[in-house]
């Protein structure tokens, strides 16, 4: 009878176990949020959608199907390849398998668990051989397969081209097989998704399989960079402030609303498959990064989270708009709001940058890469005649943070690609002065069906310097809203967005010439046709520019030097205040390096990677 009390008492507890086991993982993100990625979690199998409106997509798929896409990058020997899974039943497994097929037949190399919440499989290969194309594909079960190719790094591409893509309507169903047909022709080297993937606020999972089922036909065989923005993460608008607790509506107090682990769920499904972080560490809350940079063919992509340490503008600057992060006071003073103790970057991606512009291993040209811009080239915001003077969503606020931050972007001669803004548009960035920064280049929305922006100068006039060769009428020098220097070279603004093909979407195609050392911008309308050529793009595009140009600086003399090995790392720096100029790999031999200012004296360095050895100091300037 004791043994028979005692057996009762220990199935009681277990039972008691799994009941709380079972609800926690029918509510994975605390009992506050019980409905917050439903589709995915709990039975999920039994959860009845009201109407086919607000079906995302069909969750109980033929189970030889869930293995459903990945993504992969690899960069200093090192794979990581992120599987997306569908959800998986009780008596499923949860590891998935990696295989490469070597020679004529696959051998599994990895096996992992899958992640829950998010269904996610996460495989890392260290030691890795970048110098071949190798076949993949990650296995689940019995008969569930995705298979793709891991491409060699193209390093003996004379061009990388990359495609800049951002803001992926959830409005608008289906697949995106206009965009996808486009691409294929176009074949870049890497994909940037810059962020709003998914517009599914509280159902990420199924968001992202959504946008995976869309793209997976392009991004199965290349590598492929996406980064979480507001939307992503199930809010209007994000401003970090290094991890913090939202407690407004909107957001504008600065931080995350939904739970850390639903926003670190997000980011290990967009990001962790990307190289490992310049600094791992968590940000308030355990709230985890990404940062890192990577390298394609030679080029060397820096990727910044350009809204996690940003200051939110609730409560620290007066609200001069019916929200917080709008203006449209038409005498305030820009300067007014950019105090000092307001963080864009902050202080962690400076010294990341800082790091990045100096270690040039492995790299010809740099580019910076963010989700959205460091201005605000808009005028008009979600109706053609809703005419905002200044949102601090975009990164021209705060002003001192966006002027620092190109500053050492410019260090590298590296131009900026970004999203978020639904309207394309590139610009010469001014930092003291008009044109003096790096250009800059903001995809269109993929799919523009949720806000329409437009560029429309309020006198209808061209800037200063108009771009003379363009068909657009609102070229030249401008200050935005929040008096940040601007010179416009090309917008795509929206025709007509009730018509599909007027709306001004579709992605930009960015082509890095390492050869001649200069960059060509394309963009093409979602439905335009890539076998028709130049003709096919938004009028205003294409545009080239020279990479030395990403310094826009007047050179008012040089310093002539002569080395030893041809291409090196060279650094020139001012004596006087110590600042560098820039830091940058230079082609030949011969060089003549351009300085600000011919009554100072500069260091120069040098070194095959690094600018390791000081060549010269006190060095004077020609005339």
């Amino acid at each position: 009878m004791k043994h028979l009390l005692v057996y009762s008492i220990a199935l009681t507890f277990i039972l008691s176990s799994m009941t709380t086991l079972f609800a926690e993982e029918a509510m994975p993100f605390g009992a506050d949020f019980p409905n917050l990625d439903h589709l995915a979690t709990g039975e999920w199998w039994n959860v009845k959608v009201p109407n086919e409106k607000q079906r995302i997509i069909e969750m109980n798929v033929p189970r030889e199907q869930v293995v459903a896409f990945a993504l992969y990058t690899h960069d200093r020997g090192t794979l990581k390849l992120t599987a997306c899974l569908f959800p998986l039943k009780p008596s499923e497994s949860r590891e998935a398998r990696l295989e490469f097929k070597l020679g004529d037949s696959w051998k599994e190399v990895a096996t992992t668990k899958i992640f829950y919440p998010g269904w996610t499989a996460h495989f890392r290969q260290d030691n890795w051989d970048n110098t071949k194309d190798v076949p993949y594909r990650v296995r689940h079960g019995e008969s569930a397969m995705f298979e793709g190719l891991i491409r060699k790094d193209p390093t003996d591409k004379e061009s990388i081209v990359v495609a800049n893509m951002s803001c992926n309507s959830s409005r608008t169903k289906g697949g995106r097989p206009e965009i996808i047909d486009n691409l294929r022709s176009q074949d870049p080297d890497l994909l940037f998704f810059s962020g709003d993937q998914s517009y599914h606020h509280t159902e990420h999972t199924s968001g992202f399989l959504e946008f995976g089922l869309q793209y997976r036909d392009i991004m199965r065989d290349r590598p492929t960079i996406t980064i979480p923005d507001d939307h992503d993460i199930g809010q209007p608008n994000l401003w970090g402030e290094n991890g913090k607790l939202s407690k407004i509506q909107g957001n504008g107090d600065g931080g995350y609303q939904y739970p850390v682990d639903y926003v670190n769920m997000v980011q290990r499904a967009q990001t962790w498959h990307l190289p490992d972080p310049f600094d791992p560490t968590p940000v308030e809350r355990n709230i985890g990064v990404y940062y890192t940079s990577l390298k394609v063919g030679g080029v060397d992509f820096a990727i910044l989270e350009d809204r996690k340490f940003k200051s939110g503008p609730a409560g620290k600057i007066p609200q001069m708009g019916p929200r917080p992060d709008h203006i449209n006071e038409p005498n305030y003073d820009p300067k007014s709001i950019d105090l000092e103790n307001l963080e864009l970057l902050g202080g962690r991606q400076h010294q990341f940058l800082k790091a990045w512009t100096e270690d040039w291993t492995g790299a010809e040209h740099k580019v910076a890469l963010s989700q959205t811009a460091f201005c605000g080239a808009v005028h008009m915001h979600g109706g053609i005649n809703s005419r905002l003077l200044a949102d601090l969503d975009c990164n021209g606020w705060p002003q001192h943070g966006r002027n620092d931050a190109l500053r050492i972007i410019r260090q590298a001669w590296a131009p900026h690609l970004a999203g978020d803004q639904h309207l394309a548009v590139v610009v010469k960035h001014g930092i003291d002065s008009p044109s003096d920064g790096p250009f800059a280049f903001t995809s269109p929305a993929l799919v523009n069906t949720i806000y329409g922006r437009w560029w429309h100068p309020v006198d209808e006039k061209p800037g200063l310097n108009p771009l003379i060769t363009s068909p657009l009428p609102w070229t030249g020098e401008y200050k935005d809203g929040l008096g940040n220097h601007i010179r416009m070279l090309a917008y795509a603004n929206p025709t007509n967005v009730k018509d599909e093909k007027q709306r001004g979407d579709g992605y930009g195609i960015v082509r890095f010439h390492k050869k001649n050392h200069t960059l060509t911008i394309e963009c093409w309308p979602r439905f335009s046709d890539a076998k028709q050529g130049d003709q096919a793009q938004y009028p205003g595009w294409p545009l080239t520019f020279n990479f030395r140009d990403n310094d826009g600086r007047k050179p008012t003399g040089h310093l002539q030097i002569t080395t030893d090995k041809p291409n090196p790392v060279i650094q020139v720096i001012k004596e006087s205040n110590q600042e560098i100029l820039y830091t940058v790999r230079m082609p030949g031999t011969n060089h003549k390096l351009p300085v600000y200012s011919n009554d100072a004296t500069y260091t120069i360095k040098i070194g095959n990677d690094k600018p390791e050895k000081v060549l010269k100091q006190n060095a004077k300037p020609d005339a």
